[in-house]
C-alpha cells in the first residue's frame, strides 16, 4: 500500500513537472499582463486566398514564443482582424486594433491600398507597422521609421518583369491591370527598361470590378504585342484570361504570382492558363526558418506572404526583448538591431531570445530571406521564383 500510494505521488509530481516545462511563463507569470500583437490581413476579397495563412503563421510563431516562455516575462496575445482587401475596412479595422486593443504592432497588410490608408494611423499612434505591399509610395510616405517591408517594391518587381520579357524574347510588350498604388510604377519602369533594349511598352487600365474585358482585350490586340503583363488580382484575372483565349491570342503571357494562384488554375479552362509565366519574390525555401514555419503549419510550401508575415511576427518579438520594451517606438528603434549586423543568425525568435538574455547580439534571417532594410523600410535583397503552367500546374524554372 505504502510503495502504490508512493507511486502515484511520484507519477503526480512527474506530471505537474511536464505540465510546468510545457507552460513555464503561465505559472511564472500569470499575473503580468499580455503583450497583445494585431494582424491586418485580407482574410476575404481579393487576397482572401492568402490572408488565412499569413495570420496563421504569426498565430505559429506566438504559440512557439508562449511556450518557450513568452516576451519579458511576458505572454504574447494575439488579435487578427481581416481588411477585406479593402482600404475603408483596413482602416475601420486598424482603428479597432490600435484604440480598443492598444496593439504595439500591426503585422501582414497585403494590399498596397490598404498599406497607404492604414500606415498613417499607425505612425501617428506610434504603432509599428510591417507590411508585404510592393507600392513604391508606402516608404516614401513620412511614416517617421514606423514601417517595415519585406516586400520588395515595384522598381525592383518591374526591372525583373522587364528583364524577363527581353529573355523571353519581347519586342512590343502591353500591361493590362487595374488602377492600383503600383500601377503608374509598374509601368514607368518596365518601359524603361524594354525602351533600353528597343522593345516597345502600352498599358490599359481596367476596371477591376468588371464581368467582362473582351473590350480592353481587343484594344489591346490590335496593337499585335507578343506578349501580355498581367497585373491584377486572382478575381479579376480569371475573368481577363477567359477573355483573351476566346480572342485567339497566341503570345506569351507573363503574371504576378499572386495573380495566378492554385484557386485560379482549378476555376479557369487549362487551355485559357497553358503557357503562362508567373514571377514572384520567392521564400527562402532552403532556409530553417521557411522550414521550420511549413512544419508549424503542416504544410509542404508555403506562399511567399505567409513566409514574409512569420519573419514579421519573430522580428517583432525579437526587437521588443532587445529593447526591454513593449511599445512601437521600442520595434521602431531596434528592429534593425536584431535583424542586420554581425550577431549570431537565428531563424526564430526563441532561439533569438536565448541569446539575447545572455547579452548576446543577433542577426534574424528567416523564411523569406535575410531581412535587412535600408533607412526607408525597404527590403535590401529578395530572390524571385520563375514558373511557368503546364497542364494547370505549376513547373518552377528557377529560383534567382
Amino acid at each position: 500500500m505504502t510503495r502504490s500510494i508512493s507511486r502515484r505521488r511520484a507519477l503526480r509530481g512527474i506530471g505537474v513537472a511536464a505540465v510546468s516545462a510545457a507552460l513555464p511563463l503561465r505559472l511564472a507569470r500569470a499575473d503580468a499582463p499580455a503583450i497583445t500583437l494585431g494582424t491586418l490581413t485580407p482574410m476575404t476579397g481579393a487576397g482572401g486566398n492568402y490572408g488565412p495563412t499569413m495570420r496563421d503563421a504569426v498565430a505559429a510563431v506566438v504559440e512557439q514564443v508562449n511556450g518557450a516562455g513568452g516576451v519579458l516575462g511576458r505572454r504574447i496575445a494575439l488579435v487578427s482582424e481581416d481588411d477585406e482587401t479593402n482600404p475603408e475596412a483596413g482602416v475601420r479595422a486598424a482603428h479597432k486594433l490600435i484604440d480598443v486593443d492598444k496593439v504595439p504592432a500591426i503585422i501582414g497588410t497585403w494590399a498596397s491600398a490598404v498599406t497607404t490608408a492604414v500606415a498613417p494611423l499607425c505612425w501617428e499612434s506610434k504603432t509599428f507597422l510591417t507590411t508585404v505591399s510592393g507600392a513604391d509610395s508606402i516608404t516614401l510616405l513620412p511614416h517617421q521609421g514606423y514601417l517595415v517591408r519585406t516586400q520588395p517594391n515595384t522598381v525592383l518587381q518591374g526591372k525583373t518583369f522587364a528583364s524577363f520579357a527581353l529573355e523571353l524574347g519581347a519586342k512590343k510588350v502591353y500591361i493590362l491591370m487595374p488602377q492600383t498604388p503600383f500601377t503608374e510604377s509598374m509601368k514607368e519602369t518596365m518601359t524603361k527598361v524594354l525602351a533600353a533594349k528597343g522593345a516597345t511598352c502600352d498599358i490599359d487600365i481596367y476596371d477591376a470590378k468588371k464581368t467582362s474585358y473582351r473590350s480592353e482585350v481587343d484594344q489591346a490586340l490590335r496593337s499585335q504585342p507578343d506578349t501580355l503583363y498581367l497585373g491584377g488580382y486572382s478575381t479579376d484575372t480569371a475573368v481577363l484570361l477567359r477573355d483573351i483565349y476566346r480572342a485567339g491570342f497566341k503570345g506569351r503571357m507573363i503574371a504576378q504570382t499572386y495573380s495566378i494562384d492554385g484557386k485560379l488554375l482549378e476555376s479557369v479552362p487549362h487551355e485559357a492558363t497553358e503557357g503562362i509565366y508567373c514571377l514572384g519574390p520567392s521564400p527562402a525555401t532552403d532556409s530553417g526558418g521557411y522550414k521550420k514555419i511549413c512544419a508549424m503549419l503542416k504544410k509542404d510550401t508555403l506562399d511567399p506572404y505567409s513566409a514574409q508575415t512569420y519573419d514579421h511576427a519573430n522580428l517583432v518579438l525579437l526587437a521588443m526583448a532587445k529593447a526591454g520594451a513593449a511599445t512601437g517606438t521600442a520595434i521602431r528603434d531596434t528592429i534593425r538591431k536584431v535583424s542586420q549586423g554581425a550577431g549570431v543568425k537565428v531563424d526564430n525568435a526563441p532561439d533569438g531570445l536565448k541569446l539575447l538574455a545572455q547579452g548576446k547580439d543577433v542577426n534574424y534571417e528567416g523564411a523569406s530571406g535575410p531581412c535587412d532594410f535600408d533607412e526607408k523600410g525597404d527590403i535590401l535583397s529578395v530572390k524571385f521564383r520563375y514558373d511557368q503552367v503546364k497542364g494547370g500546374k505549376f513547373t518552377l524554372l528557377k529560383i534567382a
